[in-house]
Parts: structure tokens; sequence; C-alpha cells
């Protein structure tokens, strides 16, 4: 594990009991009524491709959280594995989604195996997260879990600087300070892709996903193995 590696699961541990705070645009990721409500507007947007997939039979969900969209995924799965390098997030995760369909496994990603098959695999705003050196193994990875026929579907930021704290510089340089309510700072890896690129590169993987975006915030796909 890297140093910034270890400083994101740090950073993720220290921030689980403000995490929802950035989603929900409260605190310092106001932006005012009309960012906002651009926001929420593209959020439900994420919610409606979701929906839409059906059914997700067993779900592995990577990078879990506090569980904003482990409740939207047990509503259509049978059941949801959640893995979570932050056993604070679980915990929030847990409190937040107490069924028993809903189990929780706390790992490093960068280093967990899948020892199971599923019949779909999200994550939510994680591989923005994913180093450049970490991109190849961590789609073996989602291979690796998924049941014959599975699907994966996935969410993530666009660079748009209202879509966080004013101090939390978007850019293109692959990283980002982020800087908790008590002051402390940590660095993180935090990248950017454009659906077209991410989605030429996912098929030359050996991936067939349909990449697309909402207008300032987020991008989404959704495919499986080619």
């Amino acid at each position: 594990m890297t140093g910034i590696e270890q400083q994101q699961i740090d950073y993720y541990r220290a921030r689980a009991g403000e995490y929802d705070e950035w989603f929900l645009r409260r605190g310092r990721y106001d932006q005012g009524p009309e960012n906002n409500g651009s926001w929420f507007t593209e959020a439900e947007v994420l919610r409606e491709r979701l929906a839409e997939l059906g059914p997700l039979g067993r779900v592995l969900e990577l990078a879990a959280g506090t569980g904003i969209w482990t409740e939207r995924l047990i509503r259509q799965a049978e059941g949801v594995h959640c893995i979570d390098a932050a056993p604070e997030t679980a915990a929030v995760n847990r409190a937040r989604n107490p069924s028993p369909s809903i189990t929780h496994e706390v790992a490093d990603l960068f280093d967990w195996r899948p020892r199971d098959r599923y019949d779909t695999v999200f994550f939510g705003f994680w591989l923005s997260h994913v180093p450049e050196h970490r991109f190849e193994p961590f789609w073996e990875t989602v291979a690796g879990a998924l049941a014959p026929g599975g699907r994966v579907f996935f969410i993530d930021s666009r660079p748009d600087q209202t879509s966080t704290a004013p101090e939390h510089l978007v850019d293109d340089s692959g990283y980002q300070v982020r800087r908790l309510n008590d002051g402390r700072s940590f660095r993180i890896v935090k990248r950017y892709y454009e659906p077209d690129v991410l989605q030429g590169r996912l098929r030359r993987l050996g991936w067939a996903v349909e990449v697309g975006s909402t207008p300032r915030y987020f991008l989404w796909g959704t495919g499986g193995r080619a």
C-alpha cells in the first residue's frame, strides 16, 4: 500500500460521521439553492438508472461507505454484501440498513479478492479514488466477482467545483487535498473521467459498458464482460 492510499483510508475513517453532509449538501457543501437543486435533480437521474436495471440478484457493493446506495440496492436485490476499508463507515451503514439481507466485510479493496460470485457488482464514487497503476487490477477484481452473465453498475463524480467544499480544489492533477470539519487535512486520489474515454478504455480491457453522464455532477456506467 502506498502512502497516499493509506492516507485515503485514514481520511474516510475520520470522515465517517460527516460524510453524508456532502451528498445531502449540508454545512460546507451547501452550494446555494440553484446548485443544490441541480445536484438533487441529477442524483435522481442516477436512482432512475439504477431502478431501470430491475432485479439485481445477489449484489456486491464495493466501497459501500455509509450506506446511501446500499439503501437503494437492497430494494432490488436478494442480498447485498458490502465491502469497505473503514470500520467507522461500515458501522454507519449497519445502523442505516439493519436488514438481515445485508452483510458487511471490512477490507482494503486493493488487497481484497472475491471468494464468491455475484449477479451485480456496484460501486459508487469509488473509481475516481483508484490510482492509475491500480486501474486494470481493480477491473480484474470486478471481473472475478461477477457470475456468468453478471453486470456492473457504477456512479462517480464529474469535475465541477460546486460538487465539493469551496476549499477542495477540483482539477485534473489526479489528487485532491480534503479538509474535515475539524480542520484536519488529507491528500487523496481523485481522478475524473470523460464518459467516452472511460468507455473506450474499458472496451480495450474486455468490457462492454455504456458510460453516460448528467449535465454537471455525475457519470454512470453499466454493462458486463464483452
